[in-house]
């Protein structure tokens, strides 16, 4: 059984913030401000020493939180004509040597298989970029020849996502890995995740809130999140990981094609709206152990609309479906459209599952 939402509250500031005793929805707002602040640790770390560097190999270490769903979201923007191999690994390879680049990213300053990881990469040579705290033994590890680039804007964990972004793309956009490269020392990317910031404020109206929509959408019900493209479905990870952390919402995410063949879930897509009753009071009918009903979320951050590309490479459209496409925010033709649109939809899922936590009081409180 999930928490029930009382959706008036959402639509109540004061409330909001009496709730919000931990400040976390003042941290989920701080994106922008977390791309702008990494741009300058990652120059005073000297990744600026990667440029034109051409490894064997770029080796992307996911860890518990937010790095997986980031690396595989800087993965899908390298695409297959990336220069060099990328490979996704939770410990560093055996093979790891000199002409290798390894950037991983941790919250816990005693992660024990990163900071192992981080001492054979360094012991053998290869380049590492590293973003944690900078004591404990995962920076030990590093011995002075990682490049350390600490967050400098603390935030509540599971919201740093901007953070691991910004320095993985500045590394790769150093080694000239990434085609085009981000306009503006990444400076689009700031202003994206402001805007994006304002549009879901505490004080706008769920109406006009993306993010407030997104959190009513979901509440009292499975969120199943699928992605039409490789970068949608990295974001659909990490809004499973931001319901899970700031809401204790359980979200199943894949790719979209994937999910076409899990036939279990496409017939509860299909039968959830057909057996919907909109009469139904969540207060005085309150579910019993039966999980609650999917909500199907597709997630596009290509030109095309998401449900034009499921009808193309599934032959099916879902009419019951969301569409999280952030078309209007980042018109087409934009440059870096795919990037932005993934920041975009990821700053609204943190904001959106901060706001299911506070009203369901899923949200930790001091």
């Amino acid at each position: 059984m999930s928490p029930v939402l009382d959706d008036t509250l959402l639509a109540d500031p004061g409330e909001l913030a009496s709730r919000d005793t931990t400040g976390v929805l003042r941290a989920a707002a701080t994106a922008g401000a977390q791309v702008r602040s990494t741009v300058h640790a990652a120059a005073e770390a000297g990744l600026d020493s990667l440029r034109g560097h051409r490894p064997r190999a770029l080796v992307l270490l996911r860890r518990p939180g937010v790095s997986g769903a980031v690396a595989d979201l800087v993965t899908a923007l390298l695409g297959p004509r990336c220069p060099v191999p990328v490979v996704l690994a939770d410990a560093v390879p055996g093979w790891i040597g000199p002409l290798d680049v390894v950037i991983a990213h941790t919250t816990s300053d005693s992660d024990p298989e990163l900071a192992e990881s981080v001492a054979v990469a360094v012991r053998r040579g290869a380049e590492v970029v590293l973003s944690a705290p900078d004591t404990g033994p995962v920076a030990a590890a590093g011995a002075g020849r990682a490049r350390l680039v600490e967050p400098r804007i603390p935030v509540p964990d599971g919201l740093g996502f901007a953070h691991v972004l910004t320095t993985m793309l500045v590394a790769v956009t150093e080694m000239e890995l990434l085609e085009p490269s981000p306009a503006a020392g990444l400076e689009a990317l700031a202003d994206a995740m402001d805007a994006e910031a304002e549009r879901c404020q505490p004080g706008h109206e769920p109406f006009v809130n993306p993010a407030k929509q997104l959190a009513l959408r979901l509440a009292e019900h499975t969120p199943l999140l699928w992605g039409t493209d490789p970068v949608a479905t990295a974001v659909a990870r990490h809004g499973a990981v931001a319901l899970g952390t700031q809401a204790g919402v359980v979200g199943h995410a894949a790719d979209l094609v994937q999910a076409g063949t899990e036939s279990g879930l496409c017939r509860a897509v299909d039968l959830g709206e057909a057996e919907h009753d909109v009469f139904r009071d969540p207060f005085d009918d309150p579910p019993g152990n039966e999980a609650p009903p999917p909500r199907l979320v597709l997630l596009g951050t290509g030109e095309e609309d998401p449900q034009q590309v499921s009808r193309r490479r599934l032959g099916r459209g879902w009419p019951s479906a969301d569409l999280a496409h952030p078309i209007e925010e980042v018109p087409r033709g934009t440059r870096d459209a795919p990037l932005l649109r993934a920041a975009v939809l990821a700053a609204r899922f943190d904001i959106a599952a901060v706001y299911l936590g506070l009203a369901t009081n899923a949200t930790e409180r001091t």
